[in-house]
C-alpha cells in the first residue's frame, strides 16, 4: 500500500530539525501517503504552525506526522487521546480516520475542524461575546478533565505527577536560566515557589496548550462559537490547575473579567478566585515543561513592578 513512500530520515534531534520544515523532501512523500490513502484528488497543503508537520487535504482531512524515534511518545500521546475524547466534550474535536506507522514516522489522519481560529477572529469578537467564548472553554476543560479510561491511563504522561512535579521545580531555575530569563529574575524563583502550597491532586487528563491558536471558533448569527478544540500532542495527566498556566498566558492574556468567566464556568467558586489561586497558577507556569518566562515578558502586559508577586497579581488577576 505504501510502496512508493519515501519520508526523510528523522532518528535524532538534529535529523528532524533538518527536515521538519524542508519541503523539497517531505512534500514528495506526503503525496505519495495521501495517493496511497485513497485522497489524491485532494489539495494538500502545509499549515505554516506547528512544532511538527502537518497539512490539510481538501476541506474535510487533515495529516500529521510525527517522528517515531525522536518523539515517539507524542503519536501516542495524541492518538489516545483523540480516541478518549471523541464525541464526549461540548465542542468537536478532531477524529481519527486512520493511524500507521511509516518508514520511521507515524501519522495520522484526521477530520478537519470548521472554522476559523480564534486567535485571528478575536479581534473581531464583541466584549460580551468573548466573555460567552470563555465560558465554552471553561465547560469544555470541565468535561476534557473528567475524561477517564484505561488507554489514557496507561499511555498519557507522567505516571508520577508528585516525582514530575519535583523534577521540574529541582531543574526551575536552571530551565529559565537556559531559556534567557534575566537574572534578577531567575533570583526570585526559590523563594517565590518555596511560598506557593500546591495541594496534593488527583491526576486528570490535561490539554496543557490551551490557548487561541488551538481554538477553532464559526460565526453563529450575530455572535460567534467555538467549533473545535485540537492539537493533543502535549497532553498529559497532572493537577487540574497546571491547565490554567497556559490558559493565563495565551486564552485571557492578562484579562481579568475573561479568566473569571472562564475559571467560574469551570466550577470555581467566586470565594475561589484570589491571590493564592493567581499564585498557584504563576507557579505552575513557572513549573511548566514548555515554559519560558523570558519569552511571555515580551508578549504579556509589563507588570507594575518586577516582581514574580505582580506578575501573578497581573497575569492571572481575579
Amino acid at each position: 500500500m505504501f510502496s512508493d513512500v519515501r519520508l526523510p530520515t528523522a532518528e535524532t534531534q538534529e535529523q528532524f530539525m533538518a527536515v521538519r520544515r524542508d519541503e523539497s523532501r517531505l512534500a514528495p512523500a506526503v503525496s505519495a501517503l495521501v495517493r496511497s490513502l485513497g485522497l489524491g484528488d485532494e489539495r494538500v497543503e502545509r499549515f505554516a504552525d506547528g512544532s511538527l508537520p502537518v497539512y490539510s487535504v481538501g476541506d474535510r482531512h487533515v495529516l500529521k506526522l510525527y517522528p517515531e524515534v525522536y518523539l515517539p511518545e507524542e503519536y501516542d500521546t495524541e492518538l489516545t487521546v483523540l480516541r478518549a475524547v471523541e464525541g464526549r466534550l461540548p465542542i468537536p474535536t478532531p477524529r481519527v480516520l486512520g493511524a500507521e506507522h511509516l518508514d520511521g514516522w507515524s501519522y495520522i489522519l484526521m477530520t478537519r475542524l470548521r472554522g476559523e481560529s480564534l486567535a485571528v477572529a478575536w479581534p473581531r469578537i464583541p466584549r460580551d461575546n468573548r466573555l460567552e467564548l470563555a465560558a465554552a472553554v471553561g465547560e469544555t476543560l470541565a468535561a476534557l478533565h473528567s475524561v477517564s479510561s484505561p488507554e489514557v491511563g496507561a499511555v498519557v504522561k507522567p505516571p508520577d505527577w508528585d516525582a514530575f512535579l519535583r523534577a521540574r521545580r529541582e531543574a526551575c531555575v536552571a530551565h529559565h536560566r537556559a531559556d534567557g530569563l534575566d537574572e534578577a529574575w531567575l533570583a526570585q524563583i526559590p523563594d517565590f515557589l518555596d511560598s506557593v502550597e500546591l495541594p496534593p491532586s488527583t491526576p486528570v487528563l490535561l490539554h496543557t496548550e490551551v490557548m487561541r491558536e488551538h481554538l477553532r471558533v464559526v460565526r453563529d448569527g450575530d455572535g460567534w462559537r467555538l467549533s473545535g478544540l485540537f492539537d493533543f500532542e502535549p497532553a498529559m495527566r497532572g493537577a487540574r490547575e497546571y491547565e490554567f498556566a497556559s490558559v493565563g498566558l495565551f486564552f485571557s492574556c492578562g484579562e481579568p473579567e475573561i479568566l473569571r468567566r472562564l475559571l467560574l464556568a469551570y466550577g470555581y467558586r467566586e470565594c475561589d478566585l484570589g491571590e493564592e489561586l493567581s499564585r498557584r497558577l504563576l507557579a505552575y507556569a513557572l513549573l511548566h515543561r514548555y515554559s519560558s518566562l523570558a519569552w511571555y515578558l515580551t508578549r504579556m502586559p509589563a507588570p507594575p513592578r518586577p516582581t514574580l508577586d505582580c506578575l501573578a497579581a497581573h497575569w492571572w488577576a481575579l
